[in-house]
């Protein structure tokens, strides 16, 4: 990965500040998930794997993951909305819930890079970040996955922790689950 001619601690400096501002102003948040941490929703039958999955878009079809770490208990709750003619493309990207900086703008980048993209493009994203994540900290040897990845490239200092690694990872496997069942329903 191209350094930018800065130092290593100054571009993990870059990289912290990167991700704590997509934490601060995430994009694709969206309030639609029961909170299931609330005492009153502990009554509701969350555990029935029912999915709530509405639509925005007329031709398309909605799917919706819910993700929880217990490690440290961050959750989120995926929506995507996929066109229903090939090639699936992913015409609407949200989420909701709460959990550390790094969740939460993990799910901001991935809702950035994903969302509009065909589900091919959307998986191969998630394929390269999976590999990022999986580096340890030494990053990508590919210039053109490191380009695909945009932003999510700052998550190259977050791999070196493994406790970490299953938040910024959390997003990407909802995104993952959301678009499979959400043409689990197309195919239908």
């Amino acid at each position: 990965m191209s350094d930018f001619g800065m130092s290593g601690d100054d571009l993990e400096q870059m990289y912290q500040e990167v991700i704590l501002e997509a934490a601060r102003d995430p994009h694709g948040r969206e309030s639609f998930a029961r909170d299931v941490s609330r005492e009153d929703a502990a009554s509701a039958d969350v555990s029935s794997g029912e999915d709530t999955v509405r639509a925005a878009h007329e031709y398309c079809t909605p799917g919706e993951s819910h993700q929880f770490n217990p490690t440290c208990g961050d959750e989120a709750t995926v929506h995507a909305e996929v066109s229903e003619t090939e090639p699936h493309r992913i015409e609407r990207l949200v989420w909701d819930g709460h959990g550390c900086s790094i969740s939460q703008a993990s799910l901001s980048v991935m809702v950035d890079l994903c969302a509009g993209r065909t589900v091919d493009e959307a998986m191969e994203l998630f394929r390269d970040f999976h590999e990022l994540m999986e580096s340890r900290g030494a990053g990508l040897n590919d210039d053109a996955k490191e380009e695909r990845l945009g932003d999510a490239v700052v998550f190259q200092g977050v791999s070196k922790y493994p406790m970490r690694i299953k938040c910024a990872l959390l997003g990407w496997e909802g995104m993952r689950d959301a678009v499979a069942k959400a043409l689990a329903l197309a195919a239908k």
